[in-house]
């Protein structure tokens, strides 16, 4: 399913493989979700970093994953049982996620490929974030060997939280958070 639908749209997929076991690991090392806070991922394509997540202790009603694209939405609702599985643009997450939830997220999980986007559809996704996580910012996955993102440009702070060398392509995971004002 993953490589047919990378086929079909490479831009959407951001990959031509799922990520490796190694890169959910650090993702999972990496997210942070307290006892009432809920954990966000955005284009979770087959669902391996969120299956990971709830393999580390994720209780499923507090995980919430976006996808855009319609069969990859249909194939996470059936591998990831109890999990909150919204079929949508991420643009629109405070629409899309449940109000009692906003300010209730510890972290969220981006593999959305922003890198090949232009700086005023970065800034959407940053927006739609930052409404329902404020000032907590997110982890995003990406293949670039520098920050994917224009941090400065998008009023941010970067760091490289995790390197991936046993991913294919290797991967980095970057934390990026509201700069203070």
């Amino acid at each position: 399913m993953f490589f047919r639908k990378w086929i079909a749209n490479p831009l959407q997929m951001g990959s031509v493989v799922p990520s490796s076991p190694a890169l959910c690991r650090r993702v999972v090392a990496q997210s942070r979700c307290g006892g009432d806070e809920a954990v966000i991922e955005l284009g979770a394509g087959t669902g391996v970093i969120s299956r990971a997540l709830l393999e580390a202790g994720l209780e499923p009603e507090r995980l919430f994953v976006v996808e855009i694209v319609p069969d990859m939405a249909a194939h996470l609702r059936r591998v990831l049982p109890g999990a909150n599985v919204i079929e949508g643009d991420a643009r629109r997450l405070p629409e899309l996620l449940p109000s009692r939830w906003h300010g209730r997220i510890g972290t969220v999980v981006c593999g959305i490929p922003l890198v090949l986007l232009p700086l005023t559809q970065q800034r959407r996704f940053i927006d739609a974030i930052e409404a329902v996580a404020p000032g907590r910012g997110f982890l995003h996955y990406s293949y670039c060997a520098t920050s994917p993102l224009p941090w400065r440009k998008h009023r941010l702070t970067a760091r490289r939280e995790a390197w991936t060398p046993l991913n294919l392509p290797p991967a980095s995971v970057w934390r990026y958070t509201p700069a203070a004002a």
